[in-house]
């Protein structure tokens, strides 16, 4: 078996004082190391290229354990870097063949990962996702009626307003989405609106109707928190989730990143 060690990348920052928490432990179970090229670090670890080289990398991304354990262990490091620095968070699986191959990641991408690192500069990720829940209430109405014998009248006259309530709450989820998103964009540097969840993956009750992310500055999260909270509609959930680090917007330097170092 290989011994190789290759280079995994989490992220790039500025240079910054002090040390990640005790405790931080990147997929190989030890500290992040920290690797600085001018005024760029990159935040890396030791992988096996049996696990992490080119052939192997593109199996082990198709078994879903194996990439959940990596991504808690990414999304680890990132957020312990988040208490020290603004880290611009890299994709998945961003690997180098040695450190001269990580320095060459820095200077390819040196201009496109400092602007990144100035907008992201003093601000988190917000997530918001609003799910409708149609025909909720007219289902808590209905278990609530008497429980008596209904005539065929009962039960359509029944059935005609469980349908107009779902119909309601579609309309006011949508109404809903539209007005909250449109206040937190202003009020956010950026947002972002990524694919509704599935509910079968997810786990989550309702129609995901609306999946966004916002960048929004340190010092006004607490306002933004409020808007979000200030939500309500009979049928529709708002769900607040973060502050992350800002991964929906970091794709500045996305595309070219994951092949610069081989």
């Amino acid at each position: 078996m290989s011994t190789d060690r290759l280079r995994y990348v989490y992220a790039v920052t500025r240079p910054f004082d002090g040390v990640l928490p005790e405790g931080a432990r990147g997929i190989d179970g030890e500290p992040p190391r920290l690797l600085r090229h001018g005024d760029l670090v990159a935040v890396t670890s030791g992988v096996p290229a049996e696990e992490f080289d080119e052939a192997p990398l593109r199996a082990r991304l198709e078994d879903l354990d194996w990439l959940a354990g990596t991504a808690r262990a990414h999304d680890a490091v990132i957020s312990a870097l988040s208490t020290v620095t603004c880290p611009l968070p890299l994709r998945l699986a961003t690997v180098c063949r040695d450190d001269s191959g990580v320095r060459r990641l820095l200077e390819e991408g040196h201009d496109r990962f400092v602007r990144a690192l100035k907008r992201l500069d003093g601000r988190v990720e917000w997530g918001v996702k609003v799910y409708a829940e149609p025909g909720a209430a007219a289902e808590s109405e209905e278990a609530a009626a008497p429980g008596r014998e209904a005539s065929g009248r009962d039960y359509l006259r029944r059935r005609l307003h469980a349908r107009r309530s779902r119909e309601g709450d579609w309309q006011r989820a949508d109404a809903l989405c539209r007005r909250l998103h449109a206040e937190l964009s202003r009020y956010a540097e950026a947002g972002t609106v990524h694919r509704p969840q599935d509910a079968r993956l997810s786990g989550a009750a309702g129609v995901n109707v609306l999946n966004a992310a916002y960048l929004v500055d340190r010092a006004r999260s607490q306002r933004f928190v409020e808007l979000v909270d200030g939500a309500s509609e009979p049928g529709v959930r708002v769900e607040l989730t973060g502050p992350w680090a800002p991964y929906s917007f970091a794709g500045i330097a996305d595309e070219e990143v994951q092949e610069a170092g081989r």
